[in-house]
């Protein structure tokens, strides 16, 4: 009897043993993996880091940690050659309503000659003007397809449809062939490269007219009725909406919830003041602070022709042209 008894607790020690010997490899083949992990992580960030300049004279960094794209903080070649393997693609969304249509051919133009050169891009027109549309010679690869919209008697309206004219585009056409979306205003025109740097889950510009102000100064919607109402102290930052883009799916989630906004703003009889900027902005202020996805893009990446270039901004990639507003607003 006793001999069966010695017997099972020799037994039952030795798989106990055979357990422990068992867990403590596992547990050091996970930690050595783990470190070898890691390794690997500061190596490839060691080498990205060495591979760029660091910036001392602008505001690099966010409050939430996310880089800002400056002119020397990036390494083009390096980008470039992690993007290229993968054959993104990039789709392009440009408005040429009524009188805007005489931006178009300058916007396109100057996209092939720095806007994501040597990748996949599909420029999509929404106009209400398409025999006007212009002949542009484009690289292979890279397309146009013309979008009729109906005219519309204000420039607000326009705007305000964007959104829903983006959301509609992104589910009808862009998820069978497109990685990345960029929403560009096409009274613009690129003067520099805009490229892989530019990449991210979704993508903001500092707007160039506030981005040395404090946020006292910046155009948020104050009216606490407004969808898009932004609250005193509230906010880092204020973005253009004349340039954003990301991942398709960012990008319809921004462009769903600012249509949202916009009809139940105007069921208050709420307009605001600046359309879509103001609402694109309340959607990244929302944004910014909880998702690692948003990229930041500095000044360079929507300048203005009117505005004298800073020391700081050492180039311009970007720029919205000078134009007389009266002349091409239909309600102005």
């Amino acid at each position: 009897m006793y001999v069966y008894i010695y017997i099972y607790v020799y037994i039952y020690m030795c798989v106990c043993l055979y357990i422990y010997v068992y867990m403590y490899i596992y547990v050091y083949i996970c930690i050595y993996i783990s470190y070898m992990y890691m390794c690997i992580y500061i190596y490839i960030y060691m080498y990205i880091y060495m591979c760029v300049c660091v910036r001392t004279d602008v505001v690099a960094v966010t409050p939430w940690l996310a880089p800002i794209v400056w002119e020397g903080t990036f390494n083009p070649v390096l980008l470039d050659s992690i993007y290229k393997p993968k054959k993104i693609s990039i789709a392009v969304t440009v408005f040429a309503v009524g009188k805007y249509i005489m931006f178009l051919k300058n916007f396109l133009e100057t996209a092939e000659q720095h806007f994501f050169v040597g990748f996949n891009v599909h420029v999509y027109v929404f106009t209400d003007r398409p025999k006007e549309v212009p002949e542009v010679k484009m690289a292979d690869g890279r397309q146009l397809t013309v979008r009729l919209v109906p005219s519309s008697k204000r420039w607000q309206e326009i705007s305000a449809r964007r959104m829903e004219l983006i959301q509609k585009l992104i589910d009808e056409q862009l998820r069978k062939n497109s990685d990345y979306i960029f929403c560009l205003d096409v009274d613009s025109k690129f003067h520099d490269r805009w490229g892989t740097e530019s990449l991210g889950g979704l993508v903001a510009v500092i707007h160039p007219g506030y981005y040395l102000d404090n946020r006292s100064k910046f155009p948020y919607e104050r009216r606490s009725a407004s969808k898009a109402y932004v609250a005193d102290g509230e906010g880092d930052f204020y973005y253009c909406g004349g340039a954003f883009g990301g991942i398709l799916e960012e990008v319809y989630l921004l462009a769903s919830t600012c249509r949202f906004n916009f009809e139940e703003d105007a069921k208050n009889g709420i307009e605001a003041a600046w359309q879509e900027e103001t609402s694109c902005y309340y959607f990244i202020y929302l944004t910014d602070c909880t998702s690692c996805l948003l990229t930041v893009l500095s000044p360079e990446y929507l300048w203005q022709d009117f505005k004298a270039r800073n020391p700081e901004v050492k180039t311009i990639r970007f720029s919205g042209v000078i134009k007389n507003y009266a002349d091409i607003r239909p309600n102005v």
